[in-house]
């Protein structure tokens, strides 16, 4: 049974059930496989996402812009340059006017502080592209991989070596809500955060 999610967040892998996780990975696998036969996807045909970046990066913008044409949507950039979050205008007060202009809000910030003021205010949903404390796409992403490698998820050991930074996070509540285990190797001094 379909779980509605319609006008939900995804500021953080937390936001989501195991069961919101599950859907949604599914449903990236019938959208890729559709993609792959060359299926027309109009499931966001209409729609625009607003993509604010106070910290820029081409695999984002092009999986974003790329995504919500192949699905007969629209994306509107507005990079560092357009949109100075907090400088020139309260973050409450562009979460609020983008909103009505828009579908939906992805944003990519610095401080993970802008990504829950954007959520607060704004009245369409909001993804977390990356903040400096999470990097919930990515982990979807990354999931989604490790479920196409090895056909499950749950009771699977997930190995990380890195420091733990905003994909860390991610990794550790991700794993937690598909039934992984997980083990960080980081060096002194780069550990996660404890909250």
């Amino acid at each position: 049974m379909a779980i509605n999610m319609k006008g939900k967040n995804l500021v953080s892998i937390n936001d989501l059930s195991r069961e919101e996780v599950v859907q949604i990975l599914e449903t990236a696998e019938i959208i890729k496989l559709r993609h792959y036969s060359h299926e027309e996807q109009p499931l966001l045909k209409g729609k625009v996402l607003g993509m604010i970046f106070q910290k820029p990066s081409l695999r984002t913008r092009v999986s974003f812009e790329t995504g919500m044409i192949q699905l007969g949507g629209q994306a509107i950039y507005l990079g560092p340059g357009d949109i100075k979050l907090g400088q020139r205008e309260a973050t409450k007060d562009i979460s609020r006017v983008l909103s009505r202009y828009v579908n939906g809000i992805m944003a990519r910030t610095f401080n993970h502080e802008i990504m829950l003021e954007l959520a607060k205010y704004s009245s369409v949903p909001v993804i977390n592209g990356l903040s400096n404390l999470l990097h919930p796409c990515q982990v979807l992403g990354d999931l989604l991989t490790v479920k196409e490698k090895k056909g499950r998820l749950s009771n699977l050991k997930l190995a990380y070596v890195g420091d733990g930074n905003n994909v860390a996070h991610s990794l550790l509540f991700g794993a937690v809500k598909v039934g992984m285990d997980i083990v960080l190797a980081v060096p002194p001094g780069y550990e996660p955060k404890e909250e």
